[in-house]
Order: structure tokens, then sequence, then C-alpha cells
């Protein structure tokens, strides 16, 4: 089976929002965020200086990749997503480029991505990696800085709280000296991966997104590449997040990235969650329009996938067989 055919038949995966933002939870010196959790750094405006400095706590010493990957499993999943890298700037992985990452940066000192990856491999689950290409809030000329506006009005694209002068930002710079060489290392050091998962291409140009295309095809000819890499440089379509389409897709490869609550990272007083039978009620209106349904579980700072959503995903497993 060639790789579109796996995404076509696979139609339901377990995406994974895992970082830092995992220890604020969606609060930040005495207020709570009303917006998904992982972007805490940019609504509360916190300076690199005091946000890296969750590194030296985050130590999630319950995390067990065996159980996430048995978890999908058990739920009917066919592949799995994860978060090497989100707007942040901080790697989930041994990155040689940076050593703003989980094991040079923090006590734990493992390699999330590697676990995951050899979790999946000895399980027989599919394995693909998110990894945030444009916004990187740690750099000076990380991307954002063309949108023009806010996201949702409340939190800035790049970060000009720290470096404020968006006129004078270089996106190119980060591309060359960050983005390129990450994105090589997690092509090069994972085994076989199913997809790479990029996201929100505001400033990337079609030349850079032609370039990650064929890096990506270069060491994995296999692995899909969604739309999110920006300038129709794709494989497949990443719908709107949370997108619940009428339109019937026919053999396009096509994906809803949804949440289980109403965050993507980790927030511990977000309780909203769907029900099993809404899982399978929108599994199977997806589905039954030609779209793959990657739902989202955001692990907490100890490593530990929620409780609810552990529950309503087994549930909706094991009704839905």
């Amino acid at each position: 089976m060639d790789s579109k055919q796996w995404f076509k038949a696979a139609k339901y995966g377990m995406m994974i929002h895992w970082g830092l933002y995992s220890l604020p939870a969606g609060e930040w010196k005495g207020k709570r965020m009303p917006y998904i959790g992982e972007w805490a750094q940019a609504y509360f405006r916190i300076p690199n200086a005091e946000y890296s400095l969750l590194a030296n706590a985050f130590n999630p010493i319950l995390f067990n990749s065996d159980e996430w990957v048995k978890l999908a499993l058990d739920s009917g999943m066919k592949y799995m997503v994860v978060t090497s890298k989100h707007h942040d700037g901080f790697a989930m992985y041994h990155s040689k480029v940076d050593k703003y990452n989980v094991v040079d940066a923090t006590p734990f000192k493992r390699d999330v991505i590697e676990e995951l990856a050899n979790s999946c491999a000895k399980y027989g689950l599919k394995f693909g990696l998110y990894y945030s290409q444009d916004l990187d809030w740690h750099e000076p000329n990380g991307g954002g800085y063309t949108a023009g506006h806010t996201w949702c009005g409340v939190g800035s694209w790049t970060n000009d709280w720290d470096f404020p002068d968006n006129d004078k930002k270089d996106y190119s710079q980060c591309f060359e000296s960050k983005i390129k060489p990450q994105v090589k290392e997690i092509l090069t050091q994972y085994g076989d991966l199913c997809l790479i998962w990029f996201d929100v291409p505001f400033t990337i140009s079609k030349p850079q997104s032609a370039e990650l295309y064929n890096m990506v095809k270069k060491y994995q000819p296999n692995c899909l590449i969604n739309s999110r890499i920006g300038n129709g440089e794709c494989d497949y379509r990443s719908l709107g997040d949370n997108e619940i389409s009428d339109h019937d897709f026919g053999d396009e490869l096509v994906e809803t990235a949804a949440t289980l609550n109403d965050t993507w990272g980790y927030k511990s007083f977000d309780q909203n969650w769907k029900n099993a039978d809404e899982v399978i009620r929108i599994k199977k209106h997806l589905n039954s329009r030609g779209i793959n349904y990657l739902l989202n579980v955001g692990p907490d700072y100890l490593g530990r996938i929620p409780a609810p959503s552990a529950d309503i995903l087994r549930a909706a497993g094991l009704a839905d067989k």
C-alpha cells in the first residue's frame, strides 16, 4: 500500500500537543487565558528570559510512550502526529542545532520524539511529526511579522514583545539557521515518518516552501506533507481547525485536526469535553465525506494524557467497533 492509499484508508489518527506550555497550563501570574493553551507565551506576552525558565521545571516523570501508543491503538486510531517543535521554539527532541530542547535544557534529559517513534514502530502505529516552520517566538527573526493582524485579536503571531521592530525582521535568517537544519534532523533521526504536519505559513516564501517539500521527499520519499507548509507545495489538504465540512472530497486526501475540549495544549481548567457519542458522530460524518479525523490530546506537565481524554477515546473506540 503506497502512502496515499494508507492515508485514505486510515481515517482516524491521534494528534498530540505537548511542550513547555503544559507547565503554566493556561495560567500566568494570577490570570487565566480564555484561548488555546499552547499560545500561553503569546497571550501573556511572556519574555523569553522568563518563559525559557520553564525548561528547568519540565520533568514529566510519568511519561510512558508505550502507554500513549496503546491508547491510540485501543481507540481505533491508525496514526499519531506529535509536536516536535511548536511556536514557542522549544524542541521536544534532541536537536543539535539549538540547545533549547528537551534533552539539553530540562532535568528530564530524554528524547520524547525518539521514545514515541520507537513505541510506534514496536506496536505498528504510523508515526508523524508536527513542526512549526514559520512561527518561532524564541527567534528574533521568527515568522508571522507579515500577518498584519493579531491572532484572534488577543495575541501577536510574531514575538513583538521581545523583538518589537517587525520592519527589521528577516525570516530567511531563521529559516536558514534553524528551520531547515531542524527539519533535516527530524527527517533523519526517527525512522520512517508517515507525514510531516507544518503550520500557519504567513511569512514563508514559495521557494522556501518548495525547499522544505523537496527536503522531505529527499530523506523520506513516502512521507506525506500537509497543505500548511504553504504556497501549494503539499500532498494533502489540512482543513481549518475543528472544521466539520459537508463537502464530499472523493479521492482527494483531506484531514481535519480537532480538539477533544477547547484547547490543544494542556489547560488544567478546560473541562469542556466532547463525549464518546459526539466523537463517533463527528468521525462518521468526516469519514463519510473522505476526510480523516485527527483528534488531539494535550498531555500534562507530568506526561499524562488527561484521564477524561483517555476515557472518551477508549469508549468511542469500543463503541465504534
